[in-house]
């Protein structure tokens, strides 16, 4: 009888051990299949983040290059246009140095002396306010001694330096002023201009 139930006992650890291996099997199956869906999954949703990162990366290069290249083209654009504004500048302030008082009397006086054979009509000249004062002072008189003209010499705000002549008292006039002047001058310095700035930039 002992012998039957130390059988028994054996029998039932052995079916209990097998159940139990049998139960761990399943159990690590189930759990190596669930770590693989587990995986597999996070691989897909890591390949997928790394393709976005990817993706938002390349954009914001291309966006960035864009902005670089408009930022530079802009730059450019005001550095020209800067550098033009100085070469107007300079045009200007040496057509200011060059129409001193005496230079404009005698240009004046060769302006005049060329219309002196047509009709006699009453010479305006317009300047700034200095420079009318200083011929005044100083030319005007020996002018209209050496060509028996009449002129009037009329101080204009507008002009900042050179002059406007007038010979026919005022109908039609001939523009003189360092702004005109310079828009003459700058007309043919310019494309040179243009030229250079192209084979720099």
């Amino acid at each position: 009888m002992a012998e039957q139930i130390k059988d028994l006992i054996e029998k039932i650890n052995q079916e209990g051990i097998r159940a139990a291996e049998e139960n761990a099997r399943e159990i690590k199956k189930e759990a190596v299949e669930k770590a693989a869906v587990i995986i597999e999954k996070a691989s897909v949703e890591a390949h997928g983040i790394v393709l976005a990162a990817k993706e938002e990366g390349a954009l914001l290069q291309k966006n960035t290059l864009a902005l670089l290249q408009q930022a530079s083209r802009d730059m450019l654009l005001g550095l020209k246009k800067e550098i033009s504004s100085m070469l107007d500048a300079l045009i200007v302030s040496n057509i200011r140095q060059a129409l001193s008082p005496e230079e404009l009397a005698n240009i004046l006086a060769s302006l005049i002396k060329e219309a002196s054979g047509k009709e006699k009509a009453q010479v305006i000249v317009s300047l700034k306010k200095e420079d009318c004062a200083a011929l005044e002072k100083y030319f005007i008189g020996k002018l209209k001694d050496q060509l028996k003209a009449g002129i009037t010499c009329k101080p204009s705000e507008d002009v900042l330096g050179g002059f406007v002549i007038s010979y026919d008292g005022g109908r039609s006039h001939f523009d003189f002023t360092d702004k005109a002047l310079a828009e003459y001058i700058g007309a043919y310095l310019k494309p040179a201009l243009k030229s250079v700035m192209k084979d720099i930039f």
